[in-house]
């Protein structure tokens, strides 16, 4: 995210979780990596994992809801489910690490799995499309035919996207028109507009000043099928979605 940075150590990390939940979030992610678009190193798992098992295990010593661990690397998500994490969020969609699948199959929790092409040095280098959503859409699918491979079913598999990764302000802003498109998948879609580049493109506005972008965004994702958004921002977004929710008629919040 792009305040990352500032929950680096476990207390700080652990009190915003807290925090994310007790303004309405359903669940929170945790990540020891940074996926920024740019200028992202990887690290190796070992200080990954000094990053967030701790962060996990205290945070549900302390009464926290559900627990995603972003990451892509199987060791490090072994170690998070160990701790207790219930879901695994990878940005490569099983590309980066092959005993990634079959961890997820073997340990039955749900996976995200996020549209990204090359690596996190390389995937902003002139990203090129013919057809953007066409694209994304083929080439999740293919992550999920590698996830049912390995034994994970379909009903676990939760697709993203990738807004910002490999793409630029225009690539994701079509792939936010064309949403209902992944629909074709059969999967639940998750989409993380919160906060990015082409939010500050279009409004040039710097990434602390994109609240209201981020809900037109948030916005634009529900209505176009996203079932999940992963946001920054929780209290506000709460009650864009509720609203989004209204609108659509899947659940009445009129007293």
């Amino acid at each position: 995210f792009s305040d990352g940075g500032r929950f680096a150590q476990r207390d700080a990390a652990v009190a915003h979780g807290l925090a994310l939940f007790e303004a309405g979030a359903d669940l929170v992610e945790v990540g020891g990596e940074s996926t920024r678009p740019a200028g992202a190193a990887r690290i190796d798992a070992a200080a990954e994992l000094r990053r967030v098992v701790p962060v996990i295990e205290e945070l549900l010593r302390r009464g926290a809801g559900p627990i995603s661990i972003d990451t892509s690397k199987a060791e490090v998500a072994e170690a998070a489910l160990d701790a207790g994490a219930d879901m695994v969020n990878d940005v490569s969609g099983f590309r980066f690490d092959p005993g990634l699948a079959g961890l997820v199959a073997a340990r039955g929790v749900p996976a995200v799995l996020m549209h990204l092409r090359g690596d996190f040095a390389g995937m902003h280098q002139k990203p090129a499309y013919g057809d953007v959503m066409g694209e994304v859409v083929a080439e999740l699918g293919e992550c999920v035919a590698t996830a049912e491979r390995a034994g994970v079913p379909r009903g676990r598999v939760i697709v993203d996207p990738g807004i910002g990764f490999a793409k630029d302000a225009s690539h994701s802003l079509e792939v936010l028109r064309r949403l209902s498109e992944l629909s074709a998948l059969d999967c639940p879609i998750l989409v993380g507009p919160s906060r990015k580049s082409f939010i500050g493109k279009v409004l040039d506005l710097p990434v602390e000043r994109r609240l209201l972008g981020t809900a037109a965004a948030v916005a634009a994702s529900i209505f176009g099928g996203a079932h999940l958004v992963r946001v920054h921002d929780v209290k506000e977004m709460v009650e864009v979605a509720r609203m989004c929710d209204a609108i659509l008629g899947g659940e009445s919040l009129v007293p």
